[in-house]
C-alpha cells in the first residue's frame, strides 16, 4: 500500500515541541496561497512578516523539505504546516505542473543523486586508502600504550584514589585519545568522571565495569591479529576508527561483503547531543520485514543543523542494507531506497523474553553494546510505586526510562489493552520510541505522545 500521512506521523518529523505547535498554528487555508501537487511534491506560499510569501515544498518520496524562509530548523514550521494542511484537506492543493521555484528543486535534487551513484560506483584508490589507514594506525597504536599506563596507574591507586580526582583528570587522558585519533576511547575517558562523581551508591561497580570495557578494548586492540576479522573492526570501531561509507562500498563492490534487500520497517527515531562537542547524534532503527534482522541507520549533524527527515517511523521502506563489518553487525547505510508505504501488519517479539534473548546474542557477540533495539508486542504500560514500567503476558516486566508525563499519555493511549512497542535498551531499562495500538503510530522519544 502507498504511504498515508497520518498527523501523528509528520508531527514525529519536527525537530522540536515548539515547530510543532507553529507548524500547527500554520495548518490552516487563510495562511496559504497558490497551494499545488502532484503524485511526489506538494508546494505552497505562505506570507510571512516579509514583503514576499515564503515558498514552501514537499518531496514526498522520501520526504524532503525545502522552504525560503530564514530558519536553520529543519524541517522549519512551513514546511510542517504545509504537509499538516494537506493531511487534513487534500482537496485544497490544485493537481498541476509544479511552478518553475519547485521544478527547479526537483531537478536539482535528481541530479545530485545521480552525482551520488556516480560516485559511489567509481573505483576505490586503494593505494592511498592503505597509506591514511597506516599513518592512523600509528597514531591510534601510540594512543592505546599512553591509556594502558594510564588505567594500570589508575587501578594501583585504587577506586577510592579515582572519586576524588577532578574532572580535568579525565579530561587531560580523553584529549590526549583524542590527539591519537581515538576519539570513541577518549568518549568512554570522559564518561568515567561522570560516574565516579555520580554519588550513586553502586558507583564504584559501575565504573569498575566500564574501565574492565576500556581493558578488554586495549587488550583486544593489542591482540587483533589472534582475532576474527569481525571481533578486530568491532574493536577498531569501539576506539573510533570507523570505517566510511566509501570504503564500504568499495567492499561492497569488490565482493568482499553483500547487500542485504529487504521492506525495512521504521521502529523509531532517537536523538542525543554531546554537551563537549556540540554533534547531534541520530539513530534510526529499522527491522526487516522478510529476514528480521535489525539495522540501525546512523546521521551527525553540529547543533542546529538539519538531521535526515526521510525516514518515517511507522512506515515501510523497500532497500537495500550494507553492515559495517562487526561482530554483531547492526550500524547500515541504505543503497536502492524506494518510496516509503505502510505496513499491512506490525508484530515485534511476542514476549519481553524473546526480546531480551535478541540483546543476549548481541551482547555475546559484542560486550560494548550500549544501545539495542527492543520490538515488542502484546505488552502493557503499567505504574508501580512510582515507577514505569511495561508487562507483557507472561507477567515478565521491563523497567521504562521515561517522565511521567509520557507514561500517563502512554497509558491513556492504551487504554489499559495491550500495544506493540519499540524502544533502546541500555541494559538497565527501556527508552520508548515508537509505539503501535489499533495501527495508530507514535513517536515517544520528545517527551510527548501524539
Amino acid at each position: 500500500m502507498a504511504i498515508v500521512w497520518s498527523s501523528e506521523q509528520i508531527v514525529a518529523l519536527a525537530p522540536d515541541a515548539g515547530s510543532v505547535k507553529n507548524g500547527k498554528a500554520l495548518a490552516t487555508a487563510s495562511k496559504w496561497q497558490n497551494l499545488g501537487g502532484t503524485e511526489r511534491v506538494l508546494w505552497g506560499e505562505c506570507q510571512g512578516s516579509g514583503k514576499n510569501p515564503y515558498q514552501a515544498q514537499i518531496d514526498l518520496s522520501e520526504p524532503a523539505f525545502k522552504c525560503s524562509c530564514p530558519s536553520r530548523k529543519f524541517p522549519c514550521k512551513h514546511g510542517l504546516g504545509l504537509f499538516l494542511l494537506h493531511t487534513s484537506h487534500t482537496n485544497l492543493f490544485t493537481q498541476a505542473a509544479p511552478p518553475t521555484w519547485v521544478q527547479d528543486r526537483i531537478d536539482k535534487r535528481s541530479q545530485t543523486a545521480q552525482k551520488k551513484e556516480e560516485k559511489q560506483k567509481a573505483p576505490v584508490d586503494e593505494v592511498a586508502q592503505a597509506k591514511r589507514q597506516q599513518k592512523r594506525s600509528d597514531k591510534v597504536g601510540a594512543g592505546i600504550a599512553d591509556l594502558d599506563l594510564w588505567l594500570q596507574d589508575l587501578m594501583s591507586a585504587g577506586l577510592a584514589e579515582a572519586q576524588a580526582q577532578s574532572y580535568s583528570f579525565w579530561d587531560g587522558m580523553a584529549a590526549r585519545l583524542v590527539d591519537a585519533q581515538a576519539p570513541g576511547l577518549a568518549r568512554r575517558v570522559r564518561q568515567l568522571a561522570g560516574v565516579a562523581n555520580s554519588g550513586a551508591a553502586d558507583w564504584a561497580s559501575q565504573l569498575l565495569i566500564d574501565l574492565s570495557q576500556i581493558h578488554l578494548i586495549i587488550q583486544g586492540y593489542q591482540r587483533q591479529e589472534s582475532l576474527s576479522p569481525e571481533l578486530a573492526a568491532e574493536i577498531r570501531t569501539q576506539i573510533g576508527w570507523t570505517t566510511s561509507q566509501d570504503d564500504l562500498l568499495g567492499l561492497l563492490q569488490r565482493e568482499e561483503i553483500t547487500s542485504h534487500q529487504d521492506d525495512w520497517l521504521v521502529m523509531g527515531k532517537s536523538l542525543s547531543l554531546d554537551p563537549t562537542s556540540n554533534l547531534q547524534t541520530q539513530r534510526i532503527w529499522l527491522r526487516g520485514q522478510n529476514s528480521d534482522r535489525d539495522a540501525l541507520i546512523l546521521n551527525f549533524a553540529v547543533r542546529n543543523q538539519p538531521l535526515d527527515v526521510s525516514w518515517l517511523p511507522g512506515s515501510l521502506v523497500p532497500a537495500g542494507a550494507i553492515f559495517f563489518p562487526s561482530s554483531y553487525p547492526l550500524r547500515a547505510i541504505a543503497i536502492e531506497r524506494q518510496d516509503a508505504r505502510q505496513p499491512a501488519t506490525i508484530a515485534g517479539d511476542a514476549t519481553i523474553e524473546l526480546a531480551i534473548d535478541r540483546y543476549r546474542q548481541g551482547l555475546i557477540q559484542n560486550p560494548w553494546l550500549e544501545a539495542f533495539p527492543l520490538f515488542m508486542q502484546d505488552v502493557i504500560p503499567s505504574y508501580y510505586d512510582g515507577n514505569w514500567s511495561i508487562v507483557d503476558r507472561d507477567n515478565n516486566y521491563l523497567p521504562l526510562q521515561i517522565t511521567d508525563l509520557v507514561g500517563w499519555q502512554i497509558l491513556a493511549s492504551s487504554g489499559g489493552h495491550p500495544l506493540t512497542l519499540m524502544g533502546e535498551w541500555n541494559g538497565h531499562k527501556l527508552r520508548p520510541l515508537g509505539i503501535w495500538h489499533d495501527r495508530n503510530f507514535w513517536q515517544a522519544n520528545t517527551g510527548e505522545v501524539w
